[in-house]
C-alpha cells in the first residue's frame, strides 16, 4: 500500500525588516517555491513589506532573485533613478524644521524600483498580506491589511532621514522598523508554524573608543534598536514560531549594490527553512 505524502503545513512567514539585509527573504522565498509551500499569510516590515508584497502578487523568488542582480548592477543607473525620487532641496539645509536635501519619496521609488507593477489594493494580491508601520505623532504600530497597497509599503519603508514619511488615513507614517522589525503578532490566520526571517542583526565590532560619523551613528544605533525589538518579540508567545537569523550580519543596511554577495551569503538559508519546516514542532 503508498504512503500517503505529508500534508504540507500551513505556514505563517514574517518577513523583517534590516534593508539591504533583506534580500536574503529572496532565498526563503525560492526555498519555498521548491518544496511547494505556499504560505497562507505574509507578514512584513520595511524591505520585508516589499519583497512580500512582490511575492504575494504572484512573482517567484527567482523572479525576485533576478531582479535584485539586474537592477543592482548598474551603479550610475540606479543612483540617477534615485535622484528622479528626491523631494529634498540643497537649499533645505539652511531651513529649519525636516528640511533634508537627500529626502526621497517612497511611493516613487517603488515605482521606479519594483520589478512589477502591484495590485491597487491588498485585496487584488493572491496571498494576505500584512505591512507594518509607524505612526509618528501617535508613537503606534499600524498594521494594513486592507485597501490601498502602495501608500502602506511607501509607510512601512519610509526610513526617518532618508525616505519621506507617508500622509495616508490621517496618519504621519514611518518605517515598520521602529515599532515592529520582526512582526510575528501581525499573523491573524490560524497556522502550523510561523516562519519569522530576522535580518535587523548588524556585526558586533571592536573597535574600542574610536567615534563614529554622524551618518553612521544613526545608522548603527537604527540596527541595534532594530535587533532589540526582534528579540522582544520573541517572549511571550503562544504559537510555534520558528525564528531564522540570516547570515547578513556583515551588511550594512545601504548595501545594495553587494546584492550578489547577500544572496551568497544567505543560501544556507535553505537548508535552514527546510529543517525548520520538516522539524516536529
Amino acid at each position: 500500500m503508498k504512503k500517503k505524502p505529508a500534508a504540507r503545513p500551513r505556514i505563517g512567514l514574517v518577513l523583517g525588516s534590516g534593508g539591504a539585509r533583506g534580500l536574503a527573504h529572496i532565498v526563503v522565498l525560492e526555498t519555498l517555491d521548491r518544496l511547494g509551500i505556499r504560505p497562507v499569510e505574509i507578514a512584513g516590515t520595511s524591505i520585508g513589506a516589499i519583497l512580500g508584497a512582490a511575492y504575494a502578487a504572484g512573482m517567484t523568488g527567482a523572479d525576485l532573485r533576478a531582479h535584485a542582480l539586474r537592477d543592482y548592477r548598474n551603479r550610475a543607473e540606479v543612483m540617477t533613478r534615485l535622484f528622479q525620487t528626491r523631494v529634498g532641496r540643497l537649499a533645505d539645509i539652511w531651513r529649519g524644521g525636516f528640511g533634508n536635501p537627500v529626502l526621497v519619496d517612497g511611493v516613487s521609488i517603488l515605482d521606479r524600483f519594483l520589478p512589477a507593477p502591484l495590485p491597487e489594493t491588498f485585496e487584488g494580491l493572491s496571498i494576505p498580506l500584512s505591512v507594518v508601520a509607524g505612526d509618528y505623532h501617535r508613537l503606534d504600530r499600524v498594521v494594513f491589511r486592507t485597501g490601498p497597497l502602495t501608500p502602506a509599503i511607501a509607510a512601512s519603508m519610509a526610513i526617518p532621514g532618508l525616505v519621506r514619511p507617508v500622509q495616508f488615513e490621517n496618519r504621519v507614517l514611518v518605517d515598520g522598523g521602529t515599532v515592529d522589525p520582526l512582526p510575528i503578532r501581525a499573523i491573524e490566520r490560524e497556522v502550523d508554524l510561523i516562519l519569522a526571517i530576522d535580518v535587523s542583526r548588524a556585526a558586533a565590532r571592536d573597535e574600542g573608543d574610536a567615534m563614529p560619523g554622524a551618518f553612521e551613528m544613526g545608522f548603527r544605533v537604527y540596527d541595534l534598536m532594530q535587533a532589540a525589538l526582534a528579540d522582544a518579540q520573541m517572549t511571550g508567545l503562544t504559537r510555534p514560531v520558528r525564528r531564522i537569523k540570516a547570515p547578513v550580519e556583515g551588511f550594512h543596511a545601504l548595501d545594495f549594490f553587494a546584492a550578489k554577495r547577500i544572496l551568497a551569503a544567505s543560501e544556507s538559508l535553505a537548508g535552514a527553512v527546510e529543517s525548520a519546516i520538516t522539524l516536529p514542532l
